[in-house]
């Protein structure tokens, strides 16, 4: 440039804004280009602790089902993959840092990522490292009176007819039905929660406070450290004809055929073979007694399981021991049953049942009627239906019934 030239550009106002525009126009490129960065990092900080909690989450959905948690977490790692990893990732359980530390059903994940960025590199910005870590565990969480251990794709939970079911508990099944939990014709049903594996569909017949929880993990069985049935010194069958009255003592009997008043005292009867069955006229009275429907070749001939069959007109007057080895426990089908058969329990107004009904292997129906007294009942079967009107309010303190967790997945960290 010449002289001249040079000096009438440094008199002139505008040619000096556009020399300090020119050697400025570096930095405030260099600004707009970390400005960019910055954005692509905070992206990626989210990306990776949305993997983290994600694979964190399918760890623990594994812990709860017993399978490996760290071949769910690295499959949801490589599922999801919305970032490039740049170490492998931590995959704990139980956790050996921060929360749920030592807990062997949490399950802990760390993910990092670095990458350079071309602006950043340009002004020398050390290349972060972005980490995301999520803790994610199988807590205990609802409390549940109705339990169905169906695992396929058969309904669970049926309420039918003019059913009305007001629980002060949960109903959960493991059934993988697209509609686990059915609730036809004019029954409702409250319950807090309804809970499946599988799906559930809002209805009607769901009145609030009724919350669903469909696709959670399965409940075990509560019951399955009971023992399995051993009965001998087997007796005849016990029968009581109509306007007769009895009263007996624990034992193992070759099935009951009650039409009158049978008195029970406290312990244990082993119903071997047949039925238990109670007539429409029959009044059963016992306190702190468990029914075991079992059969003495249940290991040959599991078909000779003993079932129950209580008439709807009978009235019973039955409560579990709080004490033992059956604490809480009223009726125990050998778990070693067909599922071919069906249980159905019924009684009159008058009725009051105290304890669980268990009946792991099949089917059983419950056809409460206004009045009952069901202060604490619990209800695991393969498959659970509800005929009549049932209120049971669960207020099971010093009744020995032992409350039913559910089982849920959640991130603590």
């Amino acid at each position: 440039m010449r002289p001249d030239v040079l000096r009438r550009c440094l008199r002139d106002k505008a040619g000096n804004v556009l020399m300090l525009a020119a050697a400025s126009m570096p930095i405030l490129v260099g600004a707009a280009g970390l400005a960019t960065d910055t954005v692509q990092w905070a992206l990626w900080k989210r990306q990776v602790q949305r993997q983290a909690d994600s694979a964190a989450l399918a760890g623990a959905y594994a812990v709860a089902q017993g399978f490996s948690a760290s071949d769910s977490a690295t499959a949801d790692i490589s599922r999801l993959s919305l970032v490039a990893l740049s170490q492998t990732p931590t995959i704990e359980n139980a956790p050996t840092t921060g929360v749920g530390a030592g807990n062997a059903k949490a399950v802990r994940v760390v993910l990092q990522t670095s990458s350079e960025l071309p602006f950043s590199k340009i002004l020398g910005v050390p290349t972060p490292v972005i980490s995301g870590e999520a803790t994610a565990a199988v807590v205990s969480e609802g409390d549940y009176c109705v339990v169905s251990l169906e695992s396929t794709s058969t309904v669970g939970v049926t309420l039918q007819g003019n059913a009305s079911v007001d629980l002060g508990c949960g109903i959960i099944t493991n059934s993988r039905a697209a509609s686990a939990v059915y609730a036809g014709g004019s029954s409702t049903v409250k319950a807090t929660p309804v809970a499946a594996v599988g799906g559930l569909q809002a209805s009607s017949n769901f009145v609030s406070p009724t919350t669903l929880q469909p696709y959670t993990v399965p409940q075990s069985d509560p019951y399955a450290a009971l023992p399995v049935p051993s009965p001998s010194s087997c007796q005849g069958k016990l029968s009581v004809n109509p306007q007769g009255t009895a009263s007996k003592g624990p034992g193992c009997y070759k099935g009951f055929d009650i039409k009158g008043t049978l008195n029970l005292d406290p312990g244990v009867y082993y119903i071997d073979g047949g039925s238990f069955n109670i007539g429409s006229q029959a009044v059963i009275n016992g306190t702190g007694v468990t029914i075991i429907l079992t059969s003495s070749n249940a290991a040959t001939n599991p078909s000779q399981i003993a079932t129950v069959d209580i008439n709807g007109g009978a009235t019973l007057n039955l409560s579990a021991p709080t004490t033992g080895t059956y604490s809480g426990v009223l009726f125990y089908q050998d778990r070693r049953a067909l599922d071919s058969g069906e249980n159905k329990i019924n009684g009159n107004a008058s009725s009051s049942f105290q304890g669980a009904f268990y009946f792991p292997s099949q089917a059983m129906s419950f056809s409460g009627t206004s009045g009952m007294t069901t202060n604490c009942v619990k209800m695991v079967g393969r498959r659970v239906t509800f005929i009549g009107n049932s209120s049971i309010v669960n207020q099971c303190e010093n009744t020995g019934v032992n409350e039913i967790t559910g089982t849920m997945v959640r991130l603590i960290g």
